[in-house]
């Protein structure tokens, strides 16, 4: 049981790492781009195979994946919704567009976009009984973009590094307790509903790709992400063949 919230801090403490490199070696925007073109591409191939993949299996051919990739969507779509218009919506820009945003609400969407990956940490320990060492790489991967992008804006928008930092440890702490929810509470559930969870959080998850961190890679990297964002699809890829 604690060994699911030791997963879900640890591969959530990348951005922990991530923040403070930003701050102290400043990192430019065509560079923040292709980090988070490739960060992208390691998060699509996980969702692909680690989750989508993975439910079809679990659910043998039923509707469980597509009613959880509509939920997961639908959800994820409505709570980052409500977080912009509480002023959350700028929440990973390295722009300093923070500045016009609530600190509760960044903090609220700096959450949600982490959740559903980490509750997946937990269940996969449930599924095969050890943390999917894919899942793992590719998530800790991916928060290091985020968390790159993420300072670099909330320090141009007056955040000190203190705060900064102290909100990489909030989060990484509530993706422990997040992954240590995906244990507990799916411990003994069915295919069916592993299925539907693991497909829910694939959904979650491409929502938030597609809304925050490619739209900026682009802004940022031009049409080159688009050649890192495949070569972070491959390493993923076949970080999970050979799991």
């Amino acid at each position: 049981m604690l060994a699911s919230f030791a997963w879900g801090f640890a591969a959530a403490a990348t951005l922990i790492v991530g923040g403070a490199f930003a701050l102290r070696f400043p990192v430019g925007e065509r560079a923040l781009g292709m980090v988070m073109a490739f960060g992208s591409g390691v998060l699509i191939s996980a969702v692909s195979f680690e989750l989508v993949q993975e439910a079809f299996d679990k659910a043998g051919g039923g509707g469980s994946v597509a009613l959880g990739l509509v939920a997961g969507s639908t959800v994820f779509y409505t709570g980052d919704t409500l977080i912009d218009r509480i002023g959350g919506g700028d929440r990973k820009h390295s722009g300093g567009r923070q500045a016009e945003g609530s600190a509760l609400a960044i903090v609220l969407g700096i959450v949600l976009d982490g959740i559903p990956e980490s509750i997946v940490l937990g269940l996969t320990i449930v599924v095969s009984g050890s943390v999917s060492a894919a899942f793992f790489v590719a998530v800790a991967l991916s928060n290091v973009p985020e968390a790159i992008a993420a300072s670099t804006g909330l320090a141009k928008a007056g955040w000190t590094q203190r705060h900064i930092l102290g909100l990489w440890l909030l989060v990484s702490a509530v993706s422990g307790l997040a992954a240590l929810l995906g244990f507990v509470a799916f411990d003994s559930a069915s295919a069916g509903t592993v299925a539907f969870v693991l497909s829910f959080a694939a959904g979650a998850i491409l929502t938030m790709l597609a809304d925050t961190m490619m739209p900026e890679a682009f802004e940022h990297g031009g049409k080159l992400v688009g050649l890192v964002t495949t070569l972070g699809f491959g390493l993923a890829f076949a970080i999970s063949a050979l799991d």
